[in-house]
Parts: C-alpha cells; sequence; structure tokens
C-alpha cells in the first residue's frame, strides 16, 4: 500500500483533519513531516516526524523517505517537483493535482512572481482556505485513496 506524506509546515487545519480521517477509514500509512511537532490523534495510521529547523529539512526528509506511488501533500512547487521527478503524487491542500504536465509551469511562475516582490512589486498573498478549498481537496484525496487502496 502506497504511503501518504504530508508537508506539515503550512496544511491548514481542516486538511490535516481531513487527512486524519481519511487515513484511519483506509487503513493508510500516513506522516505529517514538519520544523515542528504537530498536534496529531493517537493513531496506529497516522505519525508525525518533527525534522531540524533547517531551511526545507522537512521538504528534504519527505523526497528521501517516499517511495514511487506515495502520495505527497503539499503547496510547495519545488518539493512537488522532487517528489514528481521520484515517482510520487502531489496534490496540494486545495485539491490541485500537479504532475509532469504542470509543475514546470507552476514553478516557473512561482519564480517570475518571486522576482516581481524582490523587486518592490506588491503580488499579494494566498487567498484565505475556503468551504470550496476544503471540499476540492477531500474530493482529490478520496480519489487517490479509491485508486491506490
Amino acid at each position: 500500500m502506497p504511503s501518504l506524506w504530508v508537508d506539515a509546515d503550512a496544511c491548514p487545519r481542516i486538511a490535516r483533519d481531513i487527512i486524519v480521517r481519511a487515513a484511519e477509514r483506509t487503513d493508510t500509512p500516513t506522516t505529517f513531516v514538519a520544523n515542528h511537532q504537530v498536534p496529531l490523534p493517537p493513531s496506529k495510521w497516522v505519525k508525525g516526524l518533527a525534522v531540524s529547523h533547517g531551511f526545507d529539512a522537512a521538504d528534504d526528509e519527505i523526497v528521501e523517505r517516499l517511495q514511487p506511488g506515495d502520495l505527497v501533500v503539499t503547496s510547495d512547487l519545488p518539493l512537488a517537483m522532487a517528489a514528481i521527478e521520484r515517482g510520487a503524487s502531489v496534490i496540494t491542500s486545495r485539491g490541485e493535482a500537479l504532475d509532469k504536465s504542470n509543475i514546470r509551469a507552476r514553478v516557473q511562475m512561482r519564480d517570475f512572481m518571486e522576482t516581481l516582490r524582490a523587486s518592490g512589486e506588491h503580488t499579494g498573498g494566498p487567498k484565505g482556505y475556503s468551504d470550496v478549498d476544503r471540499r476540492e481537496f477531500a474530493n482529490a484525496l478520496d480519489r487517490w485513496l479509491a485508486r491506490n487502496a
């Protein structure tokens, strides 16, 4: 059975709760990786992994441990690209699927926006996590679990 890896540093609490319930329901090994201890309920299927506070330490740990066919939940595009290159599936906490067909364009846009911000341009931040985002994420996770259970 494939495992589920969560980039927990930026995972919304609502998405975390959805993941925990889904892991318990489907007996899916799930690991939340973060630079701090993530509050999780006691579970046979869900565990937390706190890593050092170094830059990208959680991302590096996920990439090192994942196996082809695993699912990574992240909105971190460089992590998503590395996971895809290692054969993992990737979805964001908003339910967007990232794969070989779209990850490079997303990383290039991220880099472009970063350049704009560095030059003083105000580009705004991400929109708030909505009920639509929650629903899209839950549906995307359920689809992956149905295919890989």
